[in-house]
């Protein structure tokens, strides 16, 4: 059975990122998309010119649409931009129980804009975080998640980081190291039931507009389809990712971070 997978998240017109890319990402990897829109951007390679948050009850509106009429096997949630958008899709996964949420906590976009607003964070970390079968931030969004002030600039600093997202709430935590200064770009997976790290060499390239979106929805696509099975969903969704970075050099879109190649297997 094909999965139905839920995109929650902003708009990127340029396609890259967002649900644009969540979609991608999710039909590549053989889930059925569907995407309840947070925010629309005005946005390109080359950074973000203007957010719109969507009105609460017109968000709730659009997941009641779905909740009251397709199974939902996963969900990926994405950029949420303020509190009150927070407190919707927390108070709908309460209503409407998934077997399967996977929070990417999209705080700041590739060319450094700033996508989610201060309210939101304390929201994230009380009402989401909890709900989430895994989280999957990047190394400052994790920082910021455990309000710290120190970087994480180490392995160490990642296992210690991921510990202490794991007591806030989360059931599993992937922490992303493609902001290490390293030749790899290691991501370690903290579980209720043990840990891995998940090696993989650095590419070098511009083109990594959208990596975070692609890679957390093809993750729940993966959760999905190997019926919760950690390990496995997270080594599919990042070969997956890898390989669509490769081969973005085949695309030819803007002049800043371009979009990975999210159908790159297709041929």
């Amino acid at each position: 059975m094909i999965p139905n997978i839920l995109s929650i998240a902003g708009s990127d017109p340029s396609g890259g990122a967002g649900i644009q890319a969540d979609l991608k990402a999710i039909s590549a990897n053989g889930g059925y998309g569907m995407a309840a829109l947070t925010a629309l951007t005005a946005q390109n390679t080359r950074g973000v010119q203007a957010v719109l948050a969507l009105k609460p009850d017109f968000l709730r509106q659009q997941l009641r649409s779905i909740f009251d009429d397709i199974r939902v096997d996963a969900i990926k949630i994405g950029v949420v931009s303020n509190a009150a958008l927070a407190d919707v899709i927390a108070d709908m996964l309460a209503d409407y129980p998934v077997p399967h949420v996977v929070l990417d906590p999209v705080m700041v976009a590739k060319g450094g804009d700033r996508l989610l607003a201060e309210d939101a964070i304390s929201t994230i970390r009380e009402r989401l975080l909890p709900l989430a079968t895994i989280i999957t931030p990047n190394l400052p969004e994790a920082a910021v998640l455990i309000d710290s002030d120190a970087e994480i600039t180490d392995r160490n600093a990642m296992i210690c980081a991921a510990r202490q997202l794991q007591a806030m709430g989360a059931r599993a935590v992937l922490m992303k190291g493609g902001h290490l200064a390293d030749s790899t770009s290691p991501d370690y997976l903290l579980t209720p039931t043990g840990d891995q790290w998940f090696e993989a060499p650095r590419i070098a390239t511009d083109n990594t507009h959208g990596t975070g979106c692609t890679l957390s929805a093809a993750l729940a696509t993966w959760l999905a389809l190997t019926s919760g099975d950690m390990v496995h969903a997270v080594s599919e969704a990042k070969a997956y990712l890898g390989g669509a970075i490769a081969a973005a050099g085949q695309l030819d879109v803007g002049h800043g971070h371009g979009p990975t190649h999210h159908f790159w297997h297709a041929g």
